[in-house]
């Protein structure tokens, strides 16, 4: 039997066949390659942002121990805004975190209490005297039984706070000559929000 010209010119070359198929294959691959290549940028741009937003503007922290209570309880998880100090001066009764100078990797979390340039004084009753004033304010959790080593007027120097925790009979804080005054350079920031349990999410601001 014999074949027409048009029908000839249908036959596939399997040559040509096993070249189609080739390129196919080689375009999927380079298609595959190329997605490949495109999520791993993204995750990495991900990772450089995550990365230096925990460097320069927040982290998450989570409390230990019950010296914040009844504000925080042990367990929370916080999120520490550590940009906004860069702008301005911490202010009273904002609750910062900074290292304990004398063990590694260990942070504590207080609220400020007196500011730069004021004088502190804490009486055996367990009232707060700013500059002979009585400090009006209802963080305590309970009246102070030690005034530690604020019994005696305690000057603050330029960029110094003097902190508590709101857990007062049990809080080391700046009562201690082991944690003193604290310097504004050794504050990582201010505790911002509570994101941790779901139930108890709150802000933390003043």
């Amino acid at each position: 039997m014999r074949l027409d010209v048009d029908e000839e010119e249908k036959k596939t070359d399997p040559g040509e066949k096993e070249a189609e198929e080739e390129r196919e294959s080689s375009g999927n691959a380079n298609g595959i390659l190329k997605e490949i290549l495109n999520n791993s940028v993204f995750l990495l741009v991900v990772l450089i942002v995550t990365l230096l937003l925990v460097r320069y503007v927040g982290q998450r922290t989570v409390v230990i121990g019950e010296s914040m209570e009844h504000t925080l309880q042990n367990g929370d998880s916080l999120i520490v805004d550590k940009i906004s100090y860069r702008f301005r001066e911490p202010e009273r009764f904002e609750i910062i975190v900074f290292p304990f100078i004398y063990k590694d990797e260990t942070y504590y979390i207080k609220r400020i209490i007196g500011l730069p340039g004021e004088t502190v004084r804490i009486d055996e009753n367990g009232t707060i005297y700013i500059n002979g004033e009585v400090l009006t304010e209802s963080y305590g959790a309970e009246v102070m039984t030690d005034p530690g080593i604020a019994v005696n007027e305690i000057l603050l120097g330029p960029g110094e706070y003097f902190v508590l925790g709101d857990n007062r009979n049990h809080s080391s804080d700046s009562r201690s000559a082991a944690v003193g005054l604290i310097p504004k350079e050794r504050i990582i920031g201010r505790a911002l929000v509570r994101i941790w349990p779901l139930n108890k999410i709150v802000g933390l601001t003043p």
